[in-house]
């Protein structure tokens, strides 16, 4: 990266942390002087290169990345320019696809076309810091410098000092039931500026195109737009302040975007928990999913619950010392696991892949396991990832013999391994 480069990067974050500072020195000042600061083109530059990196489908007008590069990026990016500055930028509305869930239902998502994706990254990179000032410890998702593992450690940490209840929330269609006047109260809250409000208004009453009719949003955010996951925290920090503010000698909340737990030392006092977001939900015009929120009693491991794609249970283990103790463990959820094998599965499903040297076909697995591994691989976790590398010898043992015309899949299992393990030395996911 050149000096130019870097300059600009160093002046973007300048911006994003005197903004940050600003906020956090004084919580009830309100940020009116932003609009020009969207369209700076160190801003707009970044904002593009972040959605670049991003990549993602082309929007209702069908054009895509690639289109743009070839167009001429400055160019681009100076014409967004000229619109923001004259008032001339209009969003177009999102594209609606659907996205395949594990239960066999469909998710929906909004592609918003790569114009209003730069704008909304840029929007979202000049606001963020402002609400980053005000949000809480408990939230961690989609925030910069959060990660799903804190929040896992907050949980295992919660539950071993006596959290024996827990509150294991859902939320009914949280993204299609955001208010948006209530969600426009909290953005003022902490901006001023009228043509920021204005864009986020925009955003949020730009419409849904499906099967060539446009339907636009009466509630809601759209799951996909680039600013979406801020403006899903900046609702649920009402929660959360609420929560600190009033509840939280009821127990631990640890939240990650709208998936949420407490973690209570009684039942009684994780019943209190769950009337108390209710009570709160009522304001929002929230409401918790009735069959899939739970109360969930830890002790002794008699129950767990499942959250951030690990399942959480309390288990008698033993150290090196052969004392026994109970503790919070963390292992990937059936579905998680199921998932995992379904895309090791379908490493092997072409028969193409019989051309290829064992070098390719690790290769190609290892794009598939490798993020898993470094999300899953927490202190109780190799127990079931164990399962999972079984499952790759398995599949490989079955790959081998089959490109090698052996007639019997798994036969000589332990000569394969041998032979494996001599080209590979080791399988990078182990």
């Amino acid at each position: 990266m050149n000096a130019k480069a870097n300059n600009t990067i160093d002046k973007v974050r300048e911006l994003q942390r005197k903004l940050y500072v600003s906020a956090k020195v004084n919580d009830k000042r309100r940020f009116h002087a932003l609009y020009d600061k969207v369209y700076r083109i160190d801003i707009l530059l970044k904002a593009w290169k972040q959605v670049k990196a991003n990549k993602g489908s082309a929007g209702i007008d069908s054009v895509y990345i690639d289109d743009i590069v070839e167009y001429g990026e400055m160019k681009f990016i100076r014409e967004i320019q000229h619109e923001l500055i004259e008032d001339k930028y209009k969003p177009k509305a999102v594209k609606r696809v659907y996205i395949p869930k594990k239960d066999g239902k469909k998710r929906p998502l909004g592609i918003p076309i790569i114009k209003d994706r730069v704008v909304q990254m840029a929007t979202k990179i000049v606001i963020e810091p402002i609400f980053e000032a005000d949000f809480k410890e408990h939230s961690y998702g989609f925030r910069p410098k959060r990660r799903a593992h804190q929040a896992l450690e907050v949980i295992r940490n919660s539950c071993n000092k006596f959290g024996n209840w827990v509150l294991d929330a859902d939320i009914v269609g949280y993204f299609d039931n955001i208010n948006h006047d209530k969600l426009m109260m909290l953005v003022e809250m902490k901006i001023s500026d009228k043509r920021i409000l204005k864009l986020i208004r925009k955003w949020l009453k730009v419409g849904v195109m499906e099967e060539g009719n446009i339907k636009i949003n009466v509630t809601g955010t759209p799951q996909g737009g680039v600013i979406s996951p801020l403006l899903s925290n900046i609702y649920l920090n009402y929660l959360d302040r609420i929560w600190n503010k009033t509840f939280k000698h009821l127990g631990t909340l640890v939240r990650y975007a709208d998936d949420f737990v407490i973690i209570s030392r009684t039942k009684r006092e994780v019943e209190h928990a769950h009337k108390a977001v209710t009570k709160i939900f009522e304001k929002l015009e929230l409401q918790l999913h009735p069959e899939k929120t739970k109360f969930v009693n830890t002790w002794k491991g008699t129950e767990g619950f499942d959250f951030l794609g690990f399942h959480h249970r309390r288990s008698l283990e033993e150290n090196r010392k052969g004392e026994r103790f109970y503790t919070m463990i963390q292992i990937p959820t059936k579905k998680a696991m199921k998932s995992m094998r379904e895309k090791v599965n379908k490493v092997f499903e072409s028969r193409a892949t019989l051309k290829m040297n064992m070098y390719e076909i690790i290769r190609k697995l290892n794009r598939k396991i490798v993020g898993f591994r470094n999300y899953y691989r927490l202190k109780y976790a190799p127990r079931q990832l164990v399962k999972i590398d079984f499952h790759i010898m398995d599949k490989l043992i079955a790959w081998y013999n089959n490109k090698h015309q052996i007639r019997m899949k798994h036969t000589r299992s332990s000569k394969v391994r041998s032979i494996i393990n001599i080209k590979l030395e080791k399988l990078a996911y182990y």
